[in-house]
């Protein structure tokens, strides 16, 4: 991608390398793209809103407003559409094999999510995932954390005839959150007519006159026509374990910072997002907050290379939203739960997609592209 500014003044620039172009890579490259020669290196060519995923299945044409390209957003930097497969004390190499030389680095790869490498074959995903779920009348939900619970939301809101069950191997639903959050999100799922089985896992399933059979762990079957797995998934790590960054793994595959957002002994690499070993709730508003943080460093490092005058990072505290459907959402604050649409008028009904697109510098509510995919959907 061509740069906007002229050759001399991108040679006084600091080159600025980001591997990973999620939640928080995107928003940093978008914040320092003017103020630094700026390198993002990720396998896909887009960024997208990660916490839209589960009501895109719902309804695909949400995917068209929270899947960008980055091309989009960073309009004065480079995009390498790669995987990185090491890092030297000078540069990034990734799989097309071409070095990048850094001044400074940032790790902001989070998690690692077999997606496509195209916005459209993504849009097409979704729209396959929707087809499967309209076509299916009993689908299981394997996990019940944020993503299995959203997913069931999302299903019986739009699909309420359909016969949806979640299965957690957990003794409660949204184990990251206090429990009070998990009774009222049991509760809610139940009057939807979600069943949920707890303190149960899937071992394997067989197929029989058409539907899936699915074994649980106390010997029970369960008939459905199609399933969705939501457990966790794993940290975008592994590949650090052949670099200089080795060392700065924790036993869990997160890499420590110090309090600047630093990786711990080095002075030019930072992390951001769910890569990092700080304790706090994997959200995504606190990998913004760490973006916005690093881009302030970033900034005072490159002007006045002050260290005395950089931000310091605080955990977040324990604040998190889970949709539930279109109108309500549970949330725990730090001083109530709650349930509902107020909770919901804060994150269910845009789920912050407008809000993220201005972030990025982008049209909050652009108009749907007539794309074949688009036209495909609404037939």
């Amino acid at each position: 991608m061509e740069q906007s500014t002229s050759d001399s003044e991108v040679s006084d620039r600091k080159r600025v390398v980001i591997i990973g172009g999620g939640v928080a890579g995107a928003l940093l490259a978008k914040t320092i793209q003017f103020d630094a020669d700026v390198t993002l290196v990720d396998p896909k060519e887009y960024f997208e809103i990660p916490w839209t995923n589960l009501r895109a299945m719902v309804e695909p044409l949400i995917a068209e407003r929270s899947v960008i390209n980055h091309s989009e957003y960073l309009t004065n930097g480079r995009v390498i559409i790669s995987r990185a497969i090491n890092i030297t004390e000078t540069e990034v190499l990734t799989e097309e094999g071409s070095p990048i030389t850094y001044d400074y680095l940032v790790i902001a790869t989070g998690h690692d999510d077999p997606v496509p490498k195209t916005k459209m074959e993504r849009l097409e995903e979704h729209n396959s995932e929707n087809k499967k779920i309209q076509a299916a009348n009993s689908i299981l939900i394997i996990g019940g954390g944020p993503t299995g619970v959203e997913l069931a939301g999302e299903i019986a809101t739009d699909f309420p005839d359909k016969k949806v069950t979640l299965v957690h191997s957990g003794s409660r639903l949204l184990q990251f959150i206090g429990p009070r959050a998990s009774t009222k999100t049991l509760k809610w799922l139940t009057s939807k007519n979600v069943e949920v089985i707890l303190e149960e896992s899937v071992t394997f399933n067989t197929e029989s006159d058409g539907k899936q059979v699915y074994q649980l762990s106390n010997g029970k079957t369960i008939d459905a026509d199609c399933h969705f797995l939501c457990i966790g998934r794993s940290t975008s790590s592994s590949w650090l374990k052949k670099t200089i960054l080795n060392g700065s793994l924790n036993t869990i595959g997160k890499l420590m910072v110090d309090e600047y957002l630093r990786v711990k002994g080095r002075k030019n690499i930072f992390a951001i997002g769910d890569i990092t070993g700080i304790l706090e709730i994997k959200q995504g508003y606190l990998a913004q907050r760490h973006a916005l943080l690093a881009a302030r460093n970033l900034k005072m490092l490159m002007t006045e290379g002050d260290e005395s005058k950089m931000a310091t990072y605080k955990p977040g505290s324990s604040i998190a939203i889970v949709s539930l459907g279109r109108r309500d959402a549970v949330a725990q604050l730090p001083f109530i739960t709650a349930i509902g649409r107020m909770p919901g008028l804060i994150k269910s009904r845009d789920l912050f997609v407008g809000k993220t697109r201005k972030q990025l510098g982008l049209e909050p509510n652009p108009q749907i592209a007539q794309t074949t995919w688009y036209k495909g959907f609404c037939k």
